[in-house]
């Protein structure tokens, strides 16, 4: 049948995965980090993942497509929901493209952390700290999954922590304040894999926009057994 269905254009597409997250039926999934439609008859037509992007990489079409399957969407969705949450690290890991493997660190062992508060929440919109500072905004899970966090990401950056999903608010207004009000040098964006972290991609590069202020950033993805997929 005919029907009206999302189309993603994978050149446009960042790989954040708030789409993942915004599409309540489960449609779509990350494949080679990029968001993809995973089954036409999990896609209602609606579009609520459509705002949720931040790059305009979603659209609608309308094409040959199976009909919507509400009763195979619920029985999807009531499967994901019963599975536990967890993950057994010694377990042989799902097959996937080789990460990157970081450079060996002689780590320090020592606290590299430059200023205090460090949750995006709490941090002041104007400090010392931030003139002409390498900021660092990581995924507070991140400094767990990655065993060098310290001298790797958070030596000679000012750092700022947060999650998208538990703290439940837009960081990008108060980042588009520090960002626009201090000289910052150099922005380094350290996330998870997982989808809910791409909200804090997303927040800086609103940030980044909304302030004027394009400066020099990268993103670095780090996999829950502590690889760097991105970098």
């Amino acid at each position: 049948m005919i029907r009206r269905v999302i189309s993603i254009d994978r050149e446009k597409c960042n790989g954040c995965g708030i789409c993942v997250t915004a599409c309540h039926e489960g449609a779509i999934g990350l494949v080679d980090g990029k968001a993809q439609l995973m089954r036409d008859d999990y896609c209602d037509g609606l579009g609520d993942c459509l705002p949720a992007c931040p790059e305009n990489a979603i659209t609608f079409v309308e094409r040959e497509a199976a009909a919507y399957d509400e009763e195979a969407v619920q029985a999807n969705m009531a499967k994901k929901n019963a599975q536990p949450q967890m993950m057994t690290f010694g377990a042989e890991p799902i097959a996937r493209k080789p990460a990157k493997t970081p450079e060996p660190v002689h780590s320090s062992g020592e606290s590299q952390l430059s200023q205090w508060p460090v949750k995006i929440k709490l941090v002041p919109v104007k400090a010392p700290f931030y003139d002409g500072a390498n900021l660092l905004i990581a995924a507070d899970c991140s400094a767990f999954a990655f065993g060098d966090f310290h001298d790797r990401f958070i030596k000679k950056r000012v750092t700022l922590i947060g999650c998208p999903k538990l703290d439940n608010v837009d960081y990008s207004e108060k980042l588009t304040s520090i960002i626009g009000e201090n000289n910052i040098k150099s922005i380094t964006i350290v996330r998870m894999e997982v989808p809910c972290c791409g909200g804090l991609t997303s927040a800086v590069t609103t940030a980044m926009r909304n302030s004027g202020k394009m400066i020099p950033w990268q993103v670095v993805t780090i996999s829950s057994k502590g690889e760097i997929l991105e970098d």
